[in-house]
């Protein structure tokens, strides 16, 4: 541990905070929840010195493209700068402070242009232009003074990472205990797919944490957990089921808050299926779940990877195989003939299909083979009861095929089904129920639990690390 992360942790545990905001071993407060002076807190102490994804490298595909990150106040643009740069400017003019760039485009030319009164850069931040340069600062007025004001900008698994803080730990150092995931996930070869942004009434952190677990899967997804569905919402209720999916996930908290869940070879993708209600063949029983994946997300599993496996339909299992073993089999001879990116086909990456990597603050990867669906949260400026939802859904492409450039869509209505899948609309509907709870006044904290919920306490107890940290 770090100096500065010793003092945090110090500080942490002797902060003389309001009791609504304390994180305890087996809860959490529900100040934190939505206490507006907690939440500007977070953009005071944590969004402003933490390193925190930007956007996906597919927003800026081609030189001089450029995107607009926003979080609370702070306003950032990304540009890339040429074929192996991308670069991060403070979004504002230093002549009178005008936002230089809204939503998504392409600098002609590379010129970076104030719409206001014409000043004019290049991608490097270097000042080319003043008009009637004379009259400022006593005509002595150089480029220097008004070159654009960097960040430290990182490009890594296919995201932009930035960091508003000039003396943040280094980069290496915070990414370092997931860093063997995510490079054999081989997220740097995912690309852009479709990405939405959902308005939604509830706190940033009540929306990922619905995410940090699959503890909820029978009550929320009960078309996903059939059998534990029932017996949850049967009259007759004695006794245990025991066959919850759930039951065989492992959860990890890493350091720097980052954290991960997987279900190893007992998942739906590894051909671990609950027996159907009726004699069916198991490939159409295991094509069967996955369609409903296909058809509620559209993400994480694809339609062509449905059809591969239905390809194994009336085929023997080799001695010594399994049905998730030629699976794999033929999603990886598949890709292997298309020059299609795969992750690394080893047992802990294979273990991942169907689980989750949270890299702290906000971002949540829910990989697949050659898939991958990404969640990130961010907070509103002002309102601890609302969040913007975002939904990338990512895949790596063969060869032959062109990435497009990513443009994000504007969810107006989260309860649409024209707007929003199935499964992550069942997952939405809950956060303003949660959210509702919390400013009922009649609870003091939320009930963690030891196994299931480990990642939401690991979350918090960083997040005091640097809120902490005067």
């Amino acid at each position: 541990m770090s100096t500065a992360e010793q003092k945090r942790a110090n500080s942490a545990a002797s902060t003389d905070w309001p009791e609504s905001w304390k994180t305890l071993d087996h809860g959490i407060r529900v100040g934190r929840y939505n206490d507006a002076a907690f939440l500007q807190k977070e953009f005071e102490q944590l969004w402003s010195k933490v390193w925190q994804v930007a956007t996906r490298i597919d927003a800026v595909p081609e030189v001089n493209d450029y995107y607009t990150y926003e979080i609370g106040n702070r306003s950032v643009f990304i540009v890339r700068t040429d074929a192996d740069t991308v670069k991060a400017y403070h979004n504002v003019c230093p002549h009178r402070a005008t936002a230089l760039t809204e939503g998504s485009g392409t600098f002609p030319n590379g010129n970076i242009i104030c719409p206001f009164h014409g000043w004019r850069w290049d991608t490097e931040g270097e000042n080319k232009y003043v008009l009637a340069r004379e009259e400022f600062h006593g005509g002595k007025l150089c480029n220097s003074d008004v070159a654009l004001k960097s960040l430290p900008c990182v490009v890594y698994a296919g995201f932009v990472f930035i960091n508003f803080d000039k003396n943040c730990i280094p980069f290496e150092e915070f990414i370092a205990p997931i860093k063997p995931l995510l490079d054999d996930l081989n997220l740097k070869e995912m690309r852009h797919y479709w990405w939405k942004s959902i308005p939604i009434a509830s706190n940033w952190k009540v929306a990922q944490e619905a995410f940090f677990e699959t503890y909820h899967v029978p009550a929320t997804h009960p078309q996903l957990e059939e059998k534990a569905a029932e017996f949850i919402f049967s009259e007759n209720q004695d006794g245990e089921f025991e066959a919850y999916n759930h039951h065989n996930v492992e959860y990890e908290v890493f350091d720097k808050g980052h954290g991960r869940f997987y279900a190893g070879s007992n998942t739906p993708m590894r051909g671990k299926i609950n027996p159907p209600k009726q004699a069916m063949d198991p490939v159409e029983a295991m094509a069967a779940r996955l369609q409903l994946l296909v058809d509620g997300m559209d993400a994480q599993v694809l339609q062509d990877d449905v059809d591969l496996l239905r390809t194994l339909k009336g085929k023997p299992i080799p001695e010594g195989s399994s049905l998730g073993a030629e699976y794999i089999r033929v999603l990886y001879e598949d890709a292997a003939a298309k020059q299609r990116p795969m992750p690394m086909p080893t047992p802990e990456i294979l273990g991942m299909w169907g689980g989750e990597v949270f890299i702290f603050p906000n971002v949540m990867i829910l990989p697949q083979a050659g898939n991958a669906m990404i969640y990130r949260v961010r907070p509103d400026k002002a309102d601890p009861n609302q969040c913007t939802f975002e939904i990338f859904s990512t895949r790596s492409l063969p060869a032959a095929v062109k990435p497009e450039r990513a443009e994000v869509e504007y969810v107006t209505n989260p309860e649409d089904p024209s707007q929003v899948y199935q499964i992550p609309r069942q997952d939405l509907g809950n956060l303003q129920r949660m959210q509702k709870g919390l400013n009922t006044g009649a609870i003091r904290q939320v009930w963690l639990a030891s196994h299931h919920e480990k990642i939401i306490l690991g979350m918090h107890q960083e997040l005091d690390r640097y809120l902490a940290d005067e």
